[in-house]
């Protein structure tokens, strides 16, 4: 139902009183979650469901690191503001989320605190696919990425060896271009890029 057929539907109060509720109950279970969560466990909480990852296949984590181990150096190097991967948890106004690799600017990040346990919509966030990821990363992140801001969007296919560049326009990514060769330019990250073979030797 739209906004605009809300408006006009004569139970509109019973339709708010009922989506207060479904919201009110979704927070507790969101409260619960942050209680509960193990920091030694992967696990997101995504539309009122709480996502326990099982341990990576060696193709994912082998991308990740050879991401990481060139994209820690030059953004430190080049003081262009903080890098985090694997268990870092980033809140959004609904849903809770554990990005492979994300990116915020020095301006952005000069307030995180050692005993921080949730952070705000990175600049940049690179997913990297598995099986029980591969909707989500497409999906519903894709989606909430893009409606908070999240300027540039990188999803690596370790089975095609393939990197696809998204780029925010108007809170929507649009493909700027899937890469299986040569190099990758980031928009966010000044400067920084990488040989698409790197990713996945």
């Amino acid at each position: 139902m739209s906004i605009s057929e809300l408006m006009h539907a004569p139970d509109l109060r019973a339709i708010l009183d009922e989506l207060e509720t479904a919201w009110n109950e979704e927070q507790k279970k969101r409260h619960e979650f942050w209680a509960d969560v193990d920091e030694n466990q992967k696990a997101e909480f995504i539309m009122g469901e709480i996502i326990y990852h099982s341990p990576v296949y060696g193709r994912h984590w082998m991308a990740s690191s050879n991401l990481s181990r060139h994209l820690l150096p030059y953004v430190y190097n080049n003081d262009l503001g903080k890098i985090a991967y694997e268990k870092v948890m980033v809140r959004l106004t609904r849903n809770d989320y554990e990005p492979d690799i994300c990116f915020w600017t020095k301006e952005r990040a000069k307030d995180f605190q050692q005993k921080q346990s949730a952070f705000p919509p990175p600049d940049f966030i690179i997913e990297i696919l598995s099986d029980s990821t591969k909707e989500r990363d497409y999906g519903i992140k894709m989606t909430d990425y893009a409606l908070h801001e999240v300027k540039e969007y990188w999803i690596i296919d370790t089975d095609n060896h393939t990197v696809e560049q998204y780029l925010l326009k108007n809170k929507t990514f649009e493909l700027a271009q899937k890469l299986k060769d040569g190099m990758i330019d980031s928009e966010v990250i000044t400067g920084f890029k990488i040989a698409v073979k790197e990713i996945f030797e």
